[in-house]
């Protein structure tokens, strides 16, 4: 902890001491702040603790998200990447929770802890990461990274079974960087379009370490990958593709999981997907996801506190994903995506969207997630959450 510490301090101290500079410089800095308003309906789906049963109830949230995004050119063909991520909470959900400094300091840590929780006070939490730190190598057809980075061996637009390092969840609209992992990743590109790599995250224990290796290639319009390795006392292998069907665009990644251990079952999850842009620049995407470790009853709810990993990307067995977006205006889009679960609880996700630029470097974004699903109390949404997001970049 002590040593994630003074790496956070010096992360805050020295861009501060940098920018009153006017040299010319082989660094670089950038970043961005947003504050999120969050309006939380439950029907019949909050529990009160103290009477043991479910509740209706209205929550009231607030985020303030700083981001800084550290570039320097140690050498040539070496650099080093560091962000730090800044986020105060305040309001209904954190006061309901005793342990949400907590669950936040868990959430996106790897093998090092590089987390500070600065205030954990009533109804305010603040926290502090560093998400990405790591050393760059290039020489050649070489790349080497050693340390916390995104090892992004995903395709598809939804859902990533390839992305056995750094599975990350549809519904986390805020984290756009997505989780990183403490590793190390040796690329060797062997054409324009093919490369082969090896990458292996920091364990103390064997079963906790993730080993693998992807080959990549082009075929006709098409990208290939194949990977191969050893994920937390799994062998994994899996595949997939990105490339054209006439017009469209087709997408798909499928990963099975074998055990070692008895007590374990194996896991196999693939999804495809299409998407097509029309002249007036209208965008569709749909897409199917089969996840073997899914449910086929538990409640929507789930969706928002389910345990992710590429072995279980969603919480249900079958899904079916759909997007439609518009520009109306060159500074306005608007958007819904659907994700339905044709299993015996009929889960559907409603995701709409609306986004104005506002300005230069100014961002204005209305987020909805609406889940319905059917139980004992019939067809019903249990919970309705709306954001609006402000955001500066910088």
């Amino acid at each position: 902890m002590k040593s994630g510490c003074i790496l956070i301090v010096g992360l805050l101290v020295f861009p501060l001491l940098a920018l009153g500079q006017d040299e010319p410089k082989d660094w670089s800095l950038s970043g961005y702040i947003k504050n999120m308003q969050t309006l939380i309906f439950f029907n019949d789906a909050y529990p009160d603790l103290r009477q043991g049963v479910l509740v209706d109830t209205f929550l009231q949230d607030n985020l303030i998200h700083n981001r800084l995004n550290f570039r320097w050119e140690m050498a040539e063909g070496l650099n080093l990447r560091a962000d730090l991520r800044s986020r105060v909470f305040y309001g209904d959900l954190v006061k309901a929770n005793p342990n949400y400094a907590d669950a936040i300091d868990d959430v996106n840590n790897d093998y090092f802890d590089l987390s500070l929780v600065l205030l954990d006070e009533n109804a305010w939490v603040a926290h502090t990461m560093i998400d990405r730190l790591y050393l760059e190598y290039f020489d050649g057809p070489w790349e080497v990274r050693l340390g916390r980075q995104r090892i992004n061996w995903g395709i598809s637009t939804v859902w990533n079974p390839n992305d056995i390092f750094n599975a990350f969840s549809f519904t986390d609209f805020d984290y756009e960087e997505r989780p990183g992992s403490d590793a190390l990743r040796v690329k060797y590109y062997t054409g324009f379009a093919s490369s082969v790599e090896l990458a292996v995250r920091m364990f103390d224990d064997f079963d906790e370490a993730t080993v693998a290796g992807m080959w990549k290639f082009n075929t006709g319009t098409y990208d290939i990958q194949i990977l191969g390795g050893y994920d937390r006392n799994f062998l994994v292998a899996g595949g997939g593709w990105a490339g054209n069907l006439d017009d469209a665009g087709l997408k798909g990644e499928l990963t099975y999981f074998h055990p070692l251990e008895e007590e374990q079952n194996n896991a196999f999850a693939a999804t495809a997907g299409i998407d097509y842009s029309f002249e007036n620049s209208l965008y569709l995407n749909v897409g199917y996801l089969y996840n073997s470790s899914g449910s086929t009853n538990t409640s929507v709810t789930r969706l928002f506190e389910f345990e992710l990993s590429a072995r279980n990307l969603y919480p249900y067995r079958h899904a079916i994903f759909s997007q439609v977006s518009y520009p109306f205006t060159p500074l306005l889009n608007g958007g819904v995506a659907l994700i339905y679960s044709p299993v015996d609880v009929h889960a559907l996700f409603m995701n709409p969207t609306l986004t104005l630029s506002a300005a230069e470097n100014w961002d204005i974004d209305f987020v909805g997630q609406v889940v319905f699903d059917k139980e004992e109390r019939g067809y019903s949404s249990p919970l309705q959450a709306f954001f609006l997001r402000l955001k500066y970049s910088y």
